[in-house]
């Protein structure tokens, strides 16, 4: 260790430790009267939000909740999510944001293996925690959560969280503690095994937060949240703390719409009437909003969108762009609190064609400040920023997760070498721009070539008569693996194998793709198999084949 110089404190000099409840300070004394929406049910001041926090650190301190306990939440994306977000971690609890997509039987999983002591639960959900009550170990109550009129449950509620709400004081002084301290888990799903858990620190939170006002309110060519935005969530608040950003809007004390559970003419009708300028979002989901009855008849000029969790093809951005919304892409983990990279144009490229932007937009984007990014080849070694060259992500950074909880081995792989291993390929050009080029697992080897399952369904989306695509290698005696497509057409319109090869023949002429890279087999399907969390399910397609 190198001898540098500390000098101790004064004596009485307060350490002033990262903790989640700092984030509540400015936003109520910036703008005490902006509101929390939740859907067409309910909305309140930020003065309101900060009160019902403390009511729900009383509440759950009458149930019995402690420093240290875990709490599970089942619920929509709500405003009792964002109050969760800071009333748990902020008594020194840990809050367990549970997958409500998973089975049952891995709901059941995670909440053992998190060893879950109270289960905040809304009423939809209570069929599934009333199918798994006797396999879970460690729960010694229930909480129900309630939009209208509280359901019948076998449950042994303790009460209705808006009643137990009501009859908590209005006042408790959250104390400090370790900053170091684990404020919040989940859970991550991989290709084999269990689930695993993914932990964060109040410190990570924090300072996550931080740099996220920063990188996403500061520069010119990122331009995604200012003072006077309206926030509206499209990804899940159990999937990575909603992308942060709910921290991020408190802090601000932006206006926050949280739409319950996402039906994409009910996310549509919510943009116009609340005025939503900023969400975020999988590719997936901006593609059903584009397509929903209500996006029919529907501008959304001023709605600028973030998109991650999988690659935005030119298809989707290019019809969004066409709706009026400016697209971005961000590029992060479940592992990485998540964010990393997210577009940056400067100066000169924001003055090109609209068109000619998007294809910049989409790519992975530029580091962001605090996050160290290489790419390493097979051996380990630094591969050279040339923007062809092809290695995996590594990343250091102040807010990645430390290992899986329970998992040491797993954790160990994770952070091989003393660097976080993304699983991603990319390219990194002489500007430190970075583009990924698809998933380890997901690459195609083709004949000893290389082949990018993301960039040719970019390629075969920008065919007009595409609604969306899925592009996965299968085993071929000749050449090891050939890329194969599972293609969905837009309504009325026709495809066949055909049409699409002299499609892609067009950019095998215009030297973008080999033409050994055009898929062996289209499929024409309904619909493409999804993840949890919206993903396109590669993993699910791939066993299909084999099937």
């Amino acid at each position: 260790m190198m001898a540098t110089k500390i000098i101790p404190p004064a004596p009485g000099a307060y350490a002033y430790p990262l903790l989640i409840k700092r984030l509540l300070l400015s936003g109520v004394r910036y703008e005490p009267g902006r509101e929390i929406v939740y859907a067409d049910k309910l909305r309140y001041s930020y003065q309101t939000l900060n009160e019902r926090i403390r009511r729900l650190a009383n509440a759950l301190t009458v149930a019995g909740v402690k420093a240290g306990d875990t709490v599970a939440l089942l619920d929509w994306d709500s405003h009792r999510y964002l109050e969760c977000f800071f009333a748990v971690p902020m008594i020194g609890a840990v809050l367990h944001t549970v997958n409500i997509r998973l089975s049952a039987d891995q709901v059941a999983y995670t909440m053992n293996h998190a060893e879950d002591d109270l289960v905040l639960v809304h009423d939809d959900f209570l069929p599934l925690i009333e199918q798994i009550q006797g396999q879970l170990s460690t729960v010694k109550g229930y909480l129900q959560l309630t939009d209208d009129t509280a359901s019948d449950t076998s449950l042994p509620v303790l009460g209705e969280y808006e009643e137990l709400l009501s009859q908590a004081a209005a006042q408790y002084d959250f104390p400090d503690f370790d900053e170091n301290s684990v404020a919040t888990l989940f859970y991550t799903t991989g290709t084999t095994g269990n689930p695993k858990g993914v932990y964060f620190t109040h410190r990570q939170l924090v300072l996550h937060t931080l740099n996220a006002v920063g990188t996403l309110g500061v520069y010119q060519g990122l331009p995604l949240l200012r003072s006077d935005d309206v926030y509206m969530p499209i990804t899940p608040m159990f999937h990575v703390h909603a992308w942060g950003v709910p921290y991020v809007a408190t802090l601000m004390g932006l206006k926050q719409v949280y739409p319950g559970r996402y039906e994409p003419n009910s996310l549509v009708r919510l943009f116009r009437e609340e005025n939503v300028t900023f969400s975020h979002c999988v590719p997936t989901i901006l593609q059903m909003i584009l397509g929903c009855e209500e996006a029919a008849q529907t501008r959304f000029d001023g709605w600028k969108m973030l998109l991650g969790g999988s690659a935005l093809t030119l298809g989707i951005a290019s019809e969004a762009s066409a709706k009026g919304i400016q697209v971005h892409s961000g590029y992060g983990m479940s592992e990485t609190c998540p964010l990393l990279c997210t577009t940056y144009l400067r100066d000169e490229e924001l003055e090109l064609s609209t068109q000619t932007q998007l294809a910049i937009r989409i790519k992975t984007g530029m580091p962001v400040p605090m996050v160290d990014l290489k790419i390493i080849d097979a051996s380990g070694n630094d591969v050279p920023h040339d923007g062809e060259s092809l290695g995996e992500i590594v990343v250091r950074a102040p807010w990645l997760t430390q290992g899986y909880l329970k998992d040491p081995e797993k954790g160990a792989e994770l952070w091989h070498n003393g660097w976080m291993h993304t699983g991603d390929m990319a390219s990194i050009d002489t500007m430190g721009g970075v583009e990924i080029k698809d998933r380890i697992k997901d690459v195609i080897k083709t004949g000893g070539e290389w082949i990018s399952s993301l960039e040719l369904e970019s390629l075969i989306s920008e065919h007009a008569a595409v609604l969306s695509v899925a592009v996965v290698g299968i085993a071929d005696e000749q050449w090891g693996e050939r890329p194969m497509a599972l293609v969905v057409c837009e309504p009325g319109q026709y495809l066949d194998r055909k049409m699409l090869e002299v499609h892609l023949q067009a950019f095998v002429a215009r030297g973008r793709i080999n033409k050994w890279a055009i898929p062996k087999q289209f499929k024409f399907v309904a619909e493409i198999p999804k993840t949890s969390v919206g993903k396109i399910n590669k993993k699910l397609i791939r066993e299909s084949e084999l099937s």
